[in-house]
């Protein structure tokens, strides 16, 4: 799976080869359609490793790290998106290439649909915590507000439109708005 997120973030899916997945990953061809069955299943899996490997690098910390009270905890979750490190540079790369494919292949639609809902609704319960008086509708609109937030500057960042600081202030000043507008009445 990683040959193939590292694939997708260097030539997109379009670009996609299961010959050069084989050879990416040291396998032969007839064994990525042995598990994967075809090109859609390939994909579908390379989405939830990325999934998965995005869930591992926003929330693992160091074990002798000081507990984090619930803001730290979904500041860290939103700012380590932005990491200069090549395994959160492939990660969301191949995410933005599934993404833009998704546009024109409905099954791939439905699965990034499903794959952003549970990520908004993590970020949903992680604003909770920090406005528990918060109503769900309004916690909804935030977490979906600053996660399309991250994958848009994740965008601008990668392309080098966007200093890598400069994305982590703008998502931090995005919390504090949104943290600010749920501690209003009716917010």
């Amino acid at each position: 799976m990683e040959g193939a997120a590292r694939v997708i973030a260097r030539r997109g899916v379009r670009g996609l080869r299961v010959e050069e997945l084989a050879a990416e990953a040291g396998v032969s061809t007839a064994l990525i359609y042995y598990h994967f069955k075809d090109r859609a299943g390939i994909l579908r899996a390379t989405l939830e490793f990325i999934n998965d490997r995005a869930g591992r690098y926003t929330t693992e910390r160091e074990p002798d790290a000081p507990p984090l009270d619930a803001r730290g905890e979904l500041e860290e979750t939103l700012l380590l998106e932005f990491q200069d490190s090549p395994e959160v540079r492939e990660n969301s790369t191949a995410w933005g290439e599934l993404r833009a494919t998704a546009v024109f292949d409905p099954d791939l639609r439905e699965d990034l649909a499903r794959a952003t809902l549970v990520w908004v609704q993590e970020v949903g319960e992680l604003l909770g915590r920090v406005r528990p008086m918060a109503g769900a509708a309004a916690l909804a609109g935030a977490a979906e507000r600053l996660t399309a937030l991250v994958e848009g500057l994740s965008s601008r960042w990668l392309s080098g439109s966007l200093p890598l600081a400069h994305a982590r202030e703008l998502t931090t000043t995005a919390i504090a708005a949104e943290l600010r507008h749920l501690a209003q009445p009716g917010g």
